[in-house]
């Protein structure tokens, strides 16, 4: 089946997770995407090792259906390479400050001296034009800068979030940047610079936070697994040592639980009449419900609350996600085979689902320098070239 972005040709200088993930997405709809990285390849390459090479985990993820080219482009052979590979390119996907771009050649307006109609887009930490532009940052200053981790957390320790929800943040809303770019060439023959960022996006996510404080002068407490704005809202544990995630939000759902854990005198207390006063008065509703799961199981707790049409959720282990049923009925994890790793790996399937041009995952993620020859060639050069470019450093 055809992809909605075949025939679309995408350079990768990305690292680690919001410009790799980006491309990765392209890729899964059909974009054709290389990798562009250093012959001893990128740091994020090897990053928590799951295989005999050393590869890890978030690279295999985020850079399957990708083409790996090893090039040492701060040489003069190395620009020659990049500038053939940028003019047949659609869109060169990099994350890193103004300056490393520029002394890439990876800017701009360098970028489209070559191909004037060329997609850029760059990911950084803080945006360009403020004070911050030149610094770096990982997912963890997206986070902590946005208002969130403070808001977060135990009541003496702010907790910032291990999944790094900054990076693939900014990869999703640099990537629909690109397709609205897409859209705009194709509808004006015109490229741009699309810009994204960890800040911004962690923002985005934070900004009901920062709109309490601004209009009402407050922080609400930070509360461990409990809710920031309802209740009953917490994780509890059950009888066999599980743990249930329960979040009740509004007046029908207040009444069923009420009604659920045989308290409706609750319900026409004045303590709890909405969502604010159940929030103030959520460590007595709290209690009612860890005390309700106490002497049941978890799968007791989780029928229950189903049947009163309550949202509500296992706590899971990794191993837990691995074997679950739905996971698995649904394809939300594609087991790939790798060199070097003990079992197929399982990567997470293109995350929305498109009932005409699906995205899907059709290669592995490339081993380093695997495709350099291959790509050379494309670009007009021989077999003796290539072995001069290898012998000299270059590839």
């Amino acid at each position: 089946m055809p992809g909605v972005l075949d025939g679309i040709r995408v350079l990768d200088y990305g690292r680690f997770i919001a410009a790799p993930w980006c491309s990765a997405i392209l890729a899964d709809m059909g974009a054709e995407v290389l990798r562009v990285e250093k012959r001893e390849g990128g740091e994020d390459r090897w990053v928590q090792a799951v295989t005999e090479s050393g590869e890890g985990g978030t690279f295999l993820q985020c850079n399957r259906n990708k083409r790996s080219l090893t090039l040492d482009s701060t040489t003069v052979e190395g620009t020659e390479i990049t500038r053939r590979l940028v003019a047949r390119a659609d869109i060169v996907i990099a994350n890193m400050p103004a300056a490393g771009m520029r002394a890439n050649g990876l800017d701009y307006e360098t970028l489209r001296a070559v191909k004037p109609d060329i997609i850029l887009a760059s990911a950084t930490a803080y945006g360009e034009g403020g004070p911050y532009s030149d610094r770096i940052g990982f997912d963890g200053a997206g986070q902590v800068m946005s208002g969130a981790v403070y808001r977060q957390g135990l009541p003496d320790m702010p907790i910032r979030t291990v999944v790094p929800y900054a990076d693939f943040g900014t990869a999703l809303t640099l990537a629909i940047g690109v397709m609205m770019a897409l859209y705009h060439r194709d509808r004006t023959g015109v490229g741009q610079h699309v810009e994204g960022a960890l800040l911004p996006t962690a923002l985005m996510l934070s900004n009901a936070f920062l709109i309490e404080r601004e209009l009402l002068q407050v922080d609400k407490p930070r509360m461990g697994n409990k809710g920031a704005s309802v209740a009953p809202c917490d994780l509890y544990k059950t009888a066999d040592e599980q743990w249930v995630l329960l979040q009740v939000a509004g007046q029908p759902m207040f009444k069923r639980w009420c009604r659920l854990v045989d308290r409706l005198d609750l319900f026409s207390d004045p303590r709890f009449a909405d969502d604010d006063s159940r929030w103030r008065h959520g460590d007595m509703l709290n209690d009612i419900m860890a005390a309700w799961c106490a002497d049941k199981t978890r799968a007791e707790v989780l029928e229950l609350l189903e049947k009163a049409k309550m949202p509500a959720a296992p706590l899971y282990s990794t191993q837990d996600v691995l074997d679950d049923p739905h996971v698995r009925a649904m394809g939300y994890l594609r087991r790939v085979p790798f060199p070097g790793a003990s079992r197929e790996v399982p990567i997470v399937e293109t995350p929305f689902r498109m009932s005409a041009t699906p995205g899907t995952i059709r290669r592995r993620a490339p081993l380093l320098g695997e495709h350099t020859d291959e790509v050379l060639g494309e670009i007009g050069y021989g077999t003796a070239e290539i072995d001069l470019l290898r012998a000299g450093g270059i590839v």
